[in-house]
């Protein structure tokens, strides 16, 4: 059965390269499919690999396929667009990468949406592990893009902005029919010197526990200043040392 792990927060509180850490260090576990499913779609770059389509603009072409009556009926329309999923799919020795790309534009994509979800719940089957890098809100998820999800990683900053992220991301996975077998998952990333006071104190009057802490590397604005992918992050990175430690401690066998 396949664990599914998705990482969300805040925008910039480095949801991606903790998602592309996990898929680093997953891949010498098992298959691995990460899925982008933040509209900006820079986790295929933190992995080091070209984007070649989104699952956004397939359902845009085959909505106005259906729409203009030019989509052949030879096949169901769920087979056509499973096989146009799967040709979005980036495939690599290591892991596969699917892009969901931009949020619908206008119109309804209800029964599209619906299509899509079915698709890649049985695209996940074929995997061991499922790394998703969500947009802040967890929209996709609350349209039900996607179905089940073992561990909810809910990233912050050392700022209350963050955190009060983070907090309204648990209040939402409790209003979804999302299944989240874990619950969320509090992460602070960058630290410099320890939790701060006032985020200590925030942590304890809310709901969520302080799951893991990730410390500030330098190692990774080195890395994006020179362009270069996130996992090529060196074994002794700080970052990458915590990302393995939160993989121990969530049991991932």
């Amino acid at each position: 059965m396949s664990v599914t792990i998705a990482v969300a927060g805040k925008g910039g509180v480095g949801k991606t390269a903790i998602s592309a850490i996990l898929v680093d260090f997953l891949s010498g576990k098992g298959t691995v499919l990460a899925v982008d499913a933040d509209p900006s779609t820079n986790l295929n770059e933190a992995l080091g690999i070209d984007l070649v389509s989104t699952v956004g603009k397939t359902r845009e072409k085959m909505t106005d396929e259906i729409k203009g009556g030019r989509l052949t009926m030879a096949a169901s329309k769920q087979e056509i667009l499973d096989a146009r999923i799967h040709e979005s799919l980036v495939e690599t020795p290591r892991f596969d990468l699917l892009a969901m790309g931009r949020p619908e534009g206008p119109g309804c994509y209800c029964a599209a949406n619906h299509m899509i979800r079915f698709s890649i719940d049985k695209l996940a089957k074929s995997y061991d592990y499922i790394v998703m890098d969500c947009e802040a809100g967890l929209e996709h998820i609350s349209r039900q893009t996607t179905k089940d999800i073992d561990f909810l990683l809910a990233v912050t900053d050392p700022t209350m902005r963050g955190l009060n992220t983070a907090i309204r991301l648990q209040k939402l996975a409790g209003e979804m029919r999302t299944n989240i077998k874990v619950g969320v998952l509090l992460v602070v990333n960058r630290l410099r010197n320890g939790l701060p006071p006032e985020i200590k104190e925030a942590v304890a009057k809310s709901e969520l526990g302080l799951f893991a802490t990730i410390p500030e590397d330098p190692y990774i604005s080195d890395l994006d200043i020179k362009g270069k992918p996130l996992i090529t992050l060196p074994l002794d990175s700080p970052f990458r040392r915590a990302v393995q430690e939160i993989l121990f401690r969530l049991k991932i066998k």
